[in-house]
């Protein structure tokens, strides 16, 4: 679905990301992890066109899109949840679900209600401004605003951020699920415990490069990446 061939990526002087590869099939849970600063949320710009690569390639269901403009891709079935979750925090949650299913040209109640179905708190608090809502809740919407879209990938940075681990654990449950339901997910994470745990595949980014790729079972159970990330 997704390949990643040798891309270099630069924030001026600063080379970001060196000869990055990796790939996501259809179906799979893919995670990135690694620690800060290592590329992984660099890596995700880059794919969803906030940010170009000075070469290498990108190809979306075999289409190369390594020069598409970001607002492109949404139809193209390619869905970003950024770190920080990034809603419209003055807008109500409801007009943020309206804003993700921006590309369609009619609100699909069907989309709507499969959201309200996955995330029963927007459907509560759909009238309330989207800034008063909890850090689990903003995440639940950014979620969801993506969803609206119908993505066949579904790209989601640091998803657990900054949430009590009784949130953390409903988050993963949630990602579990969509999963489940047929979405392809590509996880960037600094949960490296709980990515691996779900992941069908990982790779491991280290100063911008790949430096580790296996089974998410695999990985977890690395000496290496147990002292690294897992606490081992």
């Amino acid at each position: 679905m997704l390949t990643v061939d040798s891309i270099d990526v630069y924030y001026g002087n600063i080379h970001a990301l060196k000869g990055a590869s990796f790939h996501v099939e259809e179906g799979e849970i893919v995670a990135l992890i690694g620690a800060n600063g290592a590329g992984k949320s660099t890596t995700l710009k880059t794919v969803s066109g906030m940010m170009h690569p000075r070469s290498g390639s990108i190809h979306f269901l075999g289409e190369d899109i390594t020069k598409t403009d970001s607002y492109k891709l949404p139809s193209k079935g390619l869905a970003h949840v950024p770190e920080g979750r990034r809603i419209f925090a003055q807008m109500t949650v409801m007009e943020n679900l309206e804003m993700g299913a921006y590309i369609h040209k009619k609100l699909s109640q069907d989309d709507l209600a499969l959201v309200f179905e996955r995330f029963p708190r927007l459907k509560e608090r759909r009238s309330q401004i989207a800034g008063t809502l909890s850090g689990g809740e903003q995440q639940m919407l950014a979620m969801g605003r993506a969803l609206m879209c119908r993505p066949k990938l579904l790209m989601m940075d640091e998803p657990s951020m900054g949430l009590a681990p009784i949130l953390v654990e409903q988050i993963f449950e949630i990602i579990t699920r969509l999963h489940a339901a047929g979405t392809t997910i590509l996880l960037v994470e600094q949960n490296a415990e709980m990515a691996l745990q779900i992941a069908d595949r990982a790779y491991v980014l280290e100063s911008g490069r790949v430096t580790l790729t296996g089974t998410g079972r695999e990985l977890a159970q690395s000496e290496a990446i147990k002292k690294a990330y897992l606490g081992g």
